[in-house]
């Protein structure tokens, strides 16, 4: 993977605070890769402080290795549909999807390491089968990949967006429209890199589609439909336009109702099978405990 430094507003740019963005991930994984030489400008080792050039050339020629050990563990999966090729998954809120440095356990991946010994390796030893991501908090379906070829298929139609996914989520306030898409870019937040925020610096296009389907005294149900996947990117929207969803503990200033995570559901998907072409749509219910929050502000 490499990049080259052609915009003027990257000039003078630190290289780490550079590849935060782009590799999206933390400033200490981008400092330990350029430490081990896992990236380089100009074919040559720099350091984290270097100031970037205009037309320098940034080359990533490996990826960390981590002493880890991720072990199978009896976890159980909410299967909705399996066969040779791919899995799809019912993830409960509070949920992991995938290990990551200081978190290898009770993750997605742990339950599949132990559900089955066939799953993809196109995102590496750390995330096998793992197509795309939903928050730990966030509830709903997510597709795994059981092979290769079946993952960059899927991979290619997320990239096209020819793979559909559609959320459930209760905002604070009403919304008045009926409809609406927010089209705003995201990147990460200049003022806390562990969030993401709509900027126009270092950013991605990022288009979120909204239908209300019931409104409340002091909340929306909405019904929302990604056009493309930024991390965070329908807590970052809804909270843009000053409707965060109900007990985000990140983009919300509100009081979280109870240990239960953000209303955000992932109820669809829809994608075209690797091997059979056919076009598969898969639905499943918002989780109990979701509900009853719900019906605290139905009855307000």
């Amino acid at each position: 993977m490499n990049y080259k430094i052609e915009n003027i507003e990257d000039v003078s740019v630190r290289l780490d605070k550079y590849l935060i963005d782009k590799l999206d991930i933390s400033r200490s994984k981008v400092q330990e890769m350029i430490e081990q030489e896992l990236i380089l400008v100009n074919d040559k080792k720099t350091k984290n402080s270097y100031k970037l050039r205009l037309n320098d050339e940034i080359s990533i020629v490996g990826t960390l290795k981590y002493e880890t050990d991720i072990k199978p563990e009896n976890i159980k999966l909410d299967i909705v549909y399996e066969d040779d090729d791919l899995m799809v998954i019912n993830k409960p809120s509070g949920m992991v999807v995938h290990p990551s440095l200081g978190h290898y356990t009770n993750t997605l991946v742990n339950a599949l390491l132990y559900h089955t010994k066939n799953l993809s390796g196109n995102n590496g030893e750390e995330r096998p089968g793992i197509v795309h991501r939903i928050d730990k908090d966030t509830s709903g379906l997510i597709v795994v990949a059981k092979n290769d070829k079946a993952h960059q298929i899927l991979a290619e139609q997320l990239k096209d967006k020819t793979l559909s996914r559609i959320y459930l989520a209760l905002v604070y306030g009403r919304i008045n429209h009926d409809t609406g898409t927010i089209d705003a870019p995201i990147g990460r937040d200049l003022n806390n890199r562990k969030k993401m925020g709509v900027t126009d610096v270092n950013s991605k296009d990022a288009i979120t589609h909204f239908k209300v389907l019931e409104r409340y005294k002091e909340a929306s149900l909405l019904e929302l439909k990604l056009e493309t996947g930024r991390t965070h990117q329908i807590r970052v929207h809804m909270a843009y336009i000053n409707h965060p969803i109900v007990n985000d503990p990140v983009y919300s200033k509100r009081k979280i109702i109870s240990g239960f995570g953000q209303m955000l559901h992932a109820k669809e998907i829809g994608f075209i099978h690797p091997t059979t072409k056919e076009y598969m749509h898969f639905t499943c219910d918002a989780p109990k405990e979701f509900y009853e929050i719900l019906d605290k502000f139905k009855e307000e």
